[in-house]
């Protein structure tokens, strides 16, 4: 790979990892509401999860929808259900600070590698990454793009959480916290308009 595709690959890892999507708005929300450290799982879960999807693209997993194309649309389907699932719990989190065992948990490693695969956003720059930067789909290629995308994916998504942790200062009582949800998960539902526009 010359210098000019790999300065091009890079800038396209960068642009994809660090602009709003569901992963983004989810790890802000994270931050705001349970802070840095207990939001590590989740980063390090879409971070491993999205370099482990990129490889299994690049290995050929998109035959399936060749194969049987009624699986992109149960796909969609199943990620525009979740995605409103998710935005729904966001939406109606318990913001008080009566029992600390009602309240919601940070998302996990394993759910948040899961998620990738409901993840519309993450399909996209996937299959975009492949495609154009290792066409013709050979190993090292898929594993050097997988690698590229681990490693700049990990602090623009990381930026992100920051972002969260640090607007909990404002967010001190349950009425802003609250609002700040509900307009997450509007963003996190804006975020599906690749699924009906695309």
């Amino acid at each position: 790979m010359n210098l000019e595709i790999l300065t091009a690959l890079l800038l396209f890892t960068l642009a994809s990892s660090v602009t709003p999507g569901p992963n983004n708005l989810m790890l802000m929300t994270s931050g705001a509401n349970f802070g840095f450290k207990q939001t590590l799982p989740h980063m390090f879960g879409v971070n491993l999860g999205f370099t482990f999807m990129v490889v299994l693209v690049g290995l050929g997993l998109t035959q399936i929808f060749d194969a049987y194309p009624i699986s992109y649309n149960i796909l969609k389907v199943v990620s525009v259900a979740y995605l409103l699932y998710l935005a729904f719990k966001i939406a109606t989190s318990d913001t008080s600070m009566a029992s600390k065992q009602s309240k919601p948990k940070p998302m996990t490693f394993m759910q948040a590698v899961i998620f990738q695969w409901v993840n519309p956003k993450a399909w996209t720059m996937a299959l975009t990454s492949i495609s154009v930067y290792a066409p013709s789909k050979d190993l090292h290629a898929v594993l050097f793009v997988a690698l590229i995308f681990g490693m700049v994916n990990l602090p623009s998504i990381t930026v992100w959480t920051v972002l969260g942790k640090n607007i909990r200062h404002f967010l001190t009582n349950a009425k802003r916290l609250k609002t700040f949800n509900y307009l997450m998960a509007s963003l996190l539902v804006l975020s599906l308009y690749p699924i009906f526009w695309g």
